[in-house]
């Protein structure tokens, strides 16, 4: 898919998913066969698994701290670990405060394209963006902000939605010699699946980890999401099928 394919399909992914409300069907997943033991050319990437994400929080996953204990034990199987972290300025782009008659999950056209809007979160330094205080990830070795940026949304680890700014993470993998991330935290149908997309076009092998990720589902995000992520190749698999 050429970078340009890309972002068309991205594009039209958030117009469908949150302008139009569509509503795809039930995604079949694709199951490994055996049970995955991940080597050290693999990497757990522990997306945004954060205070604002948790009920409680400035934007609420349904479910989302019922992740932490599932992370943690998968984090055992793994010698190679990432974090990430929403990491905003105030007044941020993506915040629909930033905007004059603007709401929260309304859309704006932005200079890179349509922007969903959302509640101000996560905060550069604010407890709000602070890791979940149950997450337990003593071997972790790297942690990517994301979102800094005040003019530019992240939902990537690996790239900014501008298409051009990277986070420097595949860079990483690469020069450590990973060529296989699985992935987990929050949320599935925005952040999970756009580094999954990402993860892919960079040449990695790339799992999602359902059980260990919780979905906004926004007008049908999440099986918006998920067909997009089978058709570019990504494995649907469950924590029990880490060895």
């Amino acid at each position: 898919m050429t970078s340009n394919m890309t972002r068309l399909s991205r594009r039209g992914f958030v117009r469908s998913a949150v302008a139009l409300g569509v509503v795809g069907g039930t995604i079949s997943p694709l199951l490994a066969a055996d049970p995955i033991k991940p080597g050290a050319n693999s990497a757990l990437i522990v997306i945004d698994v954060q205070n604002c994400f948790i009920d409680g929080g400035t934007l609420p996953v349904k479910g989302g701290a019922e992740v932490v204990p599932i992370i943690n034990k998968l984090a055992g199987a793994f010698q190679n670990v990432v974090v990430t972290q929403d990491w905003h300025t105030p007044g941020h782009a993506s915040f629909a405060s930033a905007h004059t008659a603007k709401k929260p999950f309304e859309t704006v056209g932005l200079p890179y394209g349509t922007q969903v809007l959302w509640p101000d979160h996560c905060v550069q330094g604010s407890d709000d963006a602070a890791l979940h205080k149950d997450l337990k990830l003593p071997t972790a070795q790297l942690v990517i902000r994301k979102g800094f940026n005040k003019g530019v949304d992240s939902y990537s680890a690996f790239e900014e939605a501008d298409r051009k700014t990277t986070t420097g993470l595949a860079a990483y993998l690469k020069a450590r010699g990973i060529d296989t991330v699985f992935l987990t935290g929050l949320a599935t149908d925005f952040c999970v699946a756009w580094t999954a997309l990402d993860a892919r076009k960079l040449g990695f092998t790339t799992y999602v980890i359902e059980d260990a990720t919780r979905a906004i589902d926004l007008n049908g995000s999440l099986a918006a999401s998920w067909k997009e992520m089978t058709a570019a190749g990504v494995k649907r698999i469950q924590a029990s099928d880490i060895s």
